[in-house]
């Protein structure tokens, strides 16, 4: 009897290890996205540099592209990502990759004009030893902001 409940505290501790090891990277993922909205609505380039990927891609209601394009785009103004006000997130952790769905009101100025979409977005991150990098950043427009 001791055994069988030394072992069940055992499976609980090696749980709830596991469990907050998921919740700690979780948060991490959704304070880095936060952080890069800003570093967007800012223009700051340097700060996105390093976090998107060299293999990154951009996926938009207009096209998609690499990291060098969207850098460009956010240097230039061309896209001028305002602010996003995001109103639901959830983070999947799967191995050393995290799957971040939000919801977004994004209000951005593009081609001059000032537009705001409701998006579900889609940022996938990936963990090396240098911490979490955006591999994709893909936007899904809402036909109507309730959804």
């Amino acid at each position: 009897m001791k055994k069988s409940l030394f072992g069940l505290l055992i499976i609980i501790l090696i749980a709830n290890k596991s469990f907050a090891q998921n919740t700690i990277a979780e948060k991490e993922v959704i304070q880095l996205s936060q952080q890069k909205w800003q570093w967007m609505a800012d223009k700051n380039v340097d700060k996105l540099t390093p976090l998107f990927d060299d293999k990154s891609v951009f996926v938009h209601m207009g096209g998609s592209w690499g990291k060098v394009q969207e850098i460009n785009v956010i240097k230039s103004g061309g896209i001028h990502y305002k602010k996003a006000d995001v109103h639901d997130v959830s983070v999947n952790i799967i191995g050393s990759t995290a799957i971040l769905l939000s919801k977004i009101t994004l209000l951005a100025v593009v081609g001059g004009n000032e537009v705001t979409n409701p998006f579900i977005v889609t940022e996938v991150y990936i963990k090396d030893n240098n911490g979490w990098k955006l591999g994709s950043l893909s936007f899904t427009k809402l036909m109507t902001p309730g959804q």
